[in-house]
């Protein structure tokens, strides 16, 4: 595996892979990688000739008071996680090589980023969509995998790369959970051994509603929110109901819809959600655009 830390570098290392027409698959991540991520490497592994990850905290997608500084970071480990997984090419980037002159252009996503964890974080998309669409340019993959536990993310991933013309697949993969349930994330090494205890309790909520039966969106929220005031510890960020994945609002639950959540430790906000498809009931799998 090779590192690369600069655009140079790594479109110096990718040039023979494209003039031999190999294809390239792409993750991006934050690091502090785990079995998520790795679950991703393995699905580009068996799609593509080259696996390209990157590891970079885009300062640009976090908000005053938010974890920048504190994020994990533990380049080494992950070095190891990237190469034992087998991933060709890891970038990592500084701030200065993705961002040599500060923030003078920045994409603004409008549709989809001021519901559910935009409510809550302004500009975290407008952030998430810039760092993306300068990656994208720079790898310039055939695919590009993500997570599905990021469902709004991936939605509005989706919708950059629709709305730029961009030929690049998107593609979202189903979420990694712990035997209890606990989706994998960065974030849950932030968590208290009290607060472990009940973190399996927020997936559970999402089960007991998609369980019910009930086809009221409003309903569906009403019961997540009722489930997740019985943790004894934390506090809902917000739960709410969309259409999936156009993140509009939704009266009636006729086809797609998200249902999702955030919901706040001491220290780690844990987000986690379900889509349900009333033509077909279950959650959706991988998915494509």
């Amino acid at each position: 595996m090779l590192v690369v830390t600069t655009i140079k570098e790594l479109q110096q290392v990718l040039s023979p892979y494209r003039s031999d027409n190999q294809t390239i698959g792409f993750v991006p991540t934050m690091g502090a990688l785990h079995a998520g991520h790795q679950s991703l490497f393995s699905v580009a592994r068996d799609h593509h000739d080259v696996v390209v990850v990157s590891i970079f905290v885009n300062p640009l997608q976090f908000g005053p008071g938010e974890d920048y500084e504190t994020y994990p970071r533990q380049q080494a480990l992950d070095e190891q996680v990237a190469r034992e997984s087998g991933c060709d090419v890891l970038f990592c980037p500084t701030v200065g090589e993705m961002y040599p002159d500060g923030f003078p252009q920045v994409v603004h996503v409008k549709q989809g980023a001021d519901v559910m964890c935009g409510r809550s974080r302004p500009g975290h998309f407008d952030g998430v969509a810039t760092v993306v669409l300068k990656l994208f340019s720079v790898v310039q993959p055939n695919e590009a995998f993500f997570g599905e536990k990021d469902a709004q993310q991936l939605a509005i991933i989706k919708q950059l790369v629709k709305e730029f013309f961009l030929p690049i697949t998107v593609t979202g993969c189903p979420t990694v959970r712990e035997e209890d349930g606990l989706a994998r994330s960065s974030r849950n090494v932030y968590l208290t051994a009290e607060e472990r205890r009940y973190a399996p309790l927020l997936y559970k909520a999402l089960q007991k509603a998609q369980a019910s039966g009930k086809r009221d969106p409003s309903i569906l929220v009403a019961d997540v929110k009722a489930t997740l005031a019985s943790i004894p510890v934390g506090e809902i960020d917000y739960v709410e109901a969309y259409e999936y994945p156009s993140l509009k609002k939704v009266n009636e639950a006729n086809a797609l819809i998200i249902v999702a959540f955030a919901y706040q430790f001491k220290k780690a906000r844990l987000i986690d959600h379900i889509v349900m498809d009333f033509n077909n009931r279950g959650e959706t799998p991988c998915s494509e655009q």
